[in-house]
């Protein structure tokens, strides 16, 4: 079965650091993995992104304080944050996107880790 699980998610104070794991299985064809976030009365926004050859994307917003890497192929993804602000507290999601040629591109969640940050 279809898995997406992310994990690491905790109570930290300002400028302290976390690493979030995420981890994939039953999923073929992963082409990127990435992780959003979303906070109370707010949309779920883009943090990072990271493609199957290695190529990667990031938020303004945390461009040079959060690193998005992978091991295994794409089974495996981490976000490690660094110098971490009351405002990246919320509910971080993984996400995974999986193409193939005749079905086109689908997308799988993880159900979120809760990342609170006091200052």
């Amino acid at each position: 079965q279809v898995q997406v699980v992310e994990s690491g998610g905790g109570l930290v104070q300002s400028g302290g650091s976390l690493r979030l794991s995420c981890m994939t299985s039953g999923i073929l064809n992963l082409s990127a993995m990435g992780w959003y976030r979303q906070a109370p009365g707010q949309q779920r926004e883009f943090v990072a992104r990271i493609t199957n050859i290695g190529h990667t994307d990031y938020a303004d917003s945390v461009k040079g304080r959060f690193t998005i890497s992978k091991e295994n192929g794409l089974n495996t993804v981490y976000l490690q944050m660094n110098s971490l602000k009351p405002e990246d507290a919320a509910v971080y999601y993984c996400n995974a996107v999986r193409y193939t040629s005749w079905a086109g591109k689908s997308d799988y969640w993880g159900q979120g880790t809760q990342v609170t940050v006091s200052s």
